[in-house]
């Protein structure tokens, strides 16, 4: 496995990190199996990927808890690097909400631990900005967190530009994440989420002049770049990809046609769509890891696999002339 490094990180990262959104359970995400999602979470541990990002709301704990058992059991804990967020809490009846209050914080990192069944977190995300909430407290418990040796490193997950540099006057902020693919490289929302930051143009600039880790969210588009979806694809009520307006209606007929013809183009190649998505992104030099969903073996072992391969610069140059004909870049 291919690894990067940056001045804000003393550890060397694997160039695919496992996104753990998707081994939230059944609930969450159509076909979700524990069993497999174990499988894929030992196997990533053999290809050598060391970044496991992860979130409590992902699965409402389920998530958390499944990784801390695998990495329990495999006894891998201290050779890879846990990303876990903060900031978005539920209530009885799985309500999301956005709190950052230091109270919240501390209630939050102390159940993070036990469900990942570790005693501290490598890198601890701010999942959203809380409007609600001066940044200089949010980070002010952070700093006593770290002190307190529960967490590791300082993260931003979905911040501006502004919110960001402001945050490293207050804190030393090692990571940015954020949606990014070959489709979304500056987009203005998220599953109808707003977002405060375009990517390609403020983030990726900012995190090389800074020397900060940059992990891109969502790099296959939720499955779209596989090339698995067709025109009739439809989600169940209860996958979140039914809830993202850019996969379905007239904006998911344009973004398939596309990802049809990129398709054919990687199989030029004699590689699948996914390893022309994955790759793309690899080579940027601002991207440090690729946060990738699997969930199952197959699905990690083709994303690993996407990190041996360049497609060089007139495969890459015949894929941006497809995108720029179907007028599907945000």
């Amino acid at each position: 496995m291919r690894t990067k490094n940056v001045n804000a990180l003393s550890e060397s990262l694997s160039v695919i990190g496992l996104g753990c959104w998707a081994i939230g359970g059944s609930r969450v995400w159509t076909d979700s199996d524990d069993a497999r999602s174990e499988a894929t979470i030992r196997r990533a541990i053999e290809l050598g990927v060391n970044l496991f990002d992860v979130a409590p709301v992902y699965g409402f704990g389920h998530a958390e808890s499944l990784l801390g058992t695998v990495l329990r059991d495999t006894g891998q804990r201290k050779n890879v690097l846990i990303a876990t967020k903060c900031g978005l809490v539920w209530d009885d009846a799985q309500r999301i909400t956005r709190d950052l209050t230091p109270r919240s914080i501390g209630r939050e990192i102390d159940a993070s631990l036990q469900r990942l069944r570790t005693d501290y977190v490598d890198i601890y995300q701010l999942h959203w900005p809380d409007p609600n909430v001066p940044l200089q407290e949010t980070l002010d418990e952070l700093q006593r967190l770290r002190q307190a040796g529960k967490i590791r490193y300082i993260g931003l997950t979905n911040y501006s530009r502004p919110q960001t540099l402001e945050a490293l006057k207050l804190a030393p902020i090692v990571s940015c994440q954020g949606l990014y693919n070959m489709l979304e490289r500056n987009p203005q929302s998220y599953h109808s989420i707003p977002l405060e930051y375009r990517t390609q143009d403020e983030i990726l600039p900012l995190c090389e002049q800074h020397g900060l880790a940059f992990f891109p969210y969502s790099p296959l588009f939720q499955g779209l770049l596989t090339g698995a979806f067709n025109r009739r694809t439809t989600f169940n009520r209860g996958d979140v990809r039914s809830q993202n307006p850019k996969l379905n209606g007239e904006q998911f007929q344009r973004r398939v046609a596309a990802a049809d013809e990129l398709k054919q183009l990687a199989a030029e190649c004699g590689r699948p769509l996914g390893h022309l998505a994955l790759s793309w992104l690899i080579e940027k030099g601002a991207v440090t890891s690729v946060i990738c969903g699997a969930q199952t073996v197959d699905h990690i072992e083709q994303n690993a696999a996407a990190a041996q391969w360049d497609p060089g610069e007139e495969v890459l140059t015949r894929a941006e002339r497809i995108l720029q004909r179907h007028a599907v870049i945000d």
